[in-house]
């Protein structure tokens, strides 16, 4: 029996997509342990895995934590309208030098950590190198559970970017400004890296491909089209890792019981604009829909809900997304790849990160459309909402898209390409 840790971000995409792994890891009789932040502490435990917690900031308790990361989204909240050009010296910048914070942090922890385990393989889905993983001496996957343009190519959008897959001139705009904007933060890492006996890393780049095996989640219906291929060897597709989750009943609605059913979520990001989510809500609570809205930790400021609509803070996603006839969804890679994978069309409202990739590669290979995430009418979104549902191309698409998707199996793909590296 072999060990294998997970050392998902602190983030709910990455460290879901981990957990379907994990479980096919656990069903071909091996263990699957997890290294994680402390603010995500018990999130693994949840699903029966054992649990190591890191530090990956300054020490705070959980209480300070939690206000520390509404803070940062609060304040963040009127970039979320702003271009993925324009969030680069505002979002982005902060993300990336809060990102290199965590991996400066965990380096205090992480070796000893390790060091107790004594994992045979370590999985990391990140996006910034964490050097005591690749120094402990054992094979290390690299999983990416964001857009696949964060392997960047020539000839596909830079990450993060929102570009359509032909806008050559938005490419190298939002990567000249990109780079500009990071390099204090590289540099700064750079010499991180440099203390622990890395090498540098050429500028705008912050993570390197494994060695031994390299995951991505991207599914096959929205792959971009590269000018150089990825090595076979080394990068797989998985198409999805869709996790199992408890059965979800739908409720009974007192209002527009027989129709046809939405779900909404912004993820534990976007949950955050509660007078997004209030608009979004009044407007769907005067159609013909039923809607279960995720509201993230914001329950208690919904006091007034329309007969058609249930909040909760929570939903099995992947037990809800497939009893759907339309998600209405930020881009995150969790949501986007479950929609293909059960076949349900999507509205694609982005505010940040590989949101705007997911969105535009949604719309652009037809699975789905893109709408600004604020910037609507009512008349639009419940236009749109319509246009999509009954969308013949669209629909024709996902069913294939669903088909190749659920008879690959990626979780189970991923786990036995783990547990076979030597």
């Amino acid at each position: 029996m072999k060990t294998i840790v997970f050392f998902p971000e602190a983030a709910f995409g990455p460290a879901l997509n981990s957990v379907g792994i994990a479980q096919e890891v656990e069903k071909l009789g091996h263990k699957a342990i997890f290294i994680c932040d402390k603010g995500f502490e018990g999130v693994f435990k949840g699903y029966g895995f054992e649990e190591h917690t890191i530090s990956m900031s300054e020490p705070m308790s959980a209480e300070a934590m939690a206000k520390y990361w509404v803070d940062f989204i609060n304040g963040h909240i009127p970039n979320f309208n702003k271009s993925p050009y324009e969030q680069i010296d505002t979002y982005i910048k902060d993300c990336w030098e809060a990102i290199v914070e965590t991996s400066v942090w965990a380096e205090k922890d992480l070796p000893k950590v390790l060091e107790d385990i004594k994992p045979d393989v370590v999985c990391i889905d990140n996006v910034i190198l964490f050097p005591a993983t690749k120094k402990y001496g054992k094979p290390w996957v690299r999983i990416l559970s964001c857009s696949e343009n964060e392997i960047s190519d020539e000839n596909i959008p830079p990450y993060l970017s929102g570009c359509s897959e032909n806008d050559k001139e938005g490419f190298q705009k939002f990567n000249n400004k990109f780079l500009e904007t990071v390099a204090p933060i590289h540099e700064k890492f750079n010499n991180f890296l440099k203390e622990c006996g890395e090498e540098e890393y050429p500028l705008g780049e912050f993570f390197e491909p494994s060695p031994y095996l390299n995951l991505l989640l991207y599914p096959e219906a929205v792959k971009f089209k590269r000018s150089k291929k990825l090595d076979d060897n080394l990068f797989h597709y998985l198409h999805g890792c869709v996790r199992k989750e408890e059965d979800y009943t739908v409720p009974s609605f007192k209002k527009n019981n027989d129709g046809k059913l939405i779900y909404l979520s912004f993820g534990s990001l976007g949950s955050g604009d509660i007078d997004l989510m209030k608009r979004l809500i009044e407007t769907l609570g005067n159609s013909k829909y039923r809607v279960l809205v995720n509201v993230g930790d914001y329950k208690s400021e919904y006091e007034s809900i329309p007969d058609n609509i249930i909040v909760e803070s929570w939903y099995p996603q992947p037990s809800v997304i497939p009893q759907c006839d339309l998600v209405i969804h930020h881009g995150g890679n969790n949501s986007f790849t479950e929609c293909l994978y059960f076949g349900v069309p999507a509205i694609i409202m982005p505010y940040v990160w590989d949101g705007h990739d997911n969105a535009m590669r949604a719309q652009e290979t037809k699975h789905g459309i893109k709408m600004h995430r604020s910037n609507w009418e009512k008349d639009e979104l419940l236009k749109n909402i319509e246009d999509t549902i009954n969308d013949i191309e669209i629909s024709n698409n996902l069913k294939k898209a669903s088909d190749f998707m659920q008879s690959d199996n990626g979780a189970e793909k991923a786990a036995a390409l783990i547990v076979d590296l030597k």
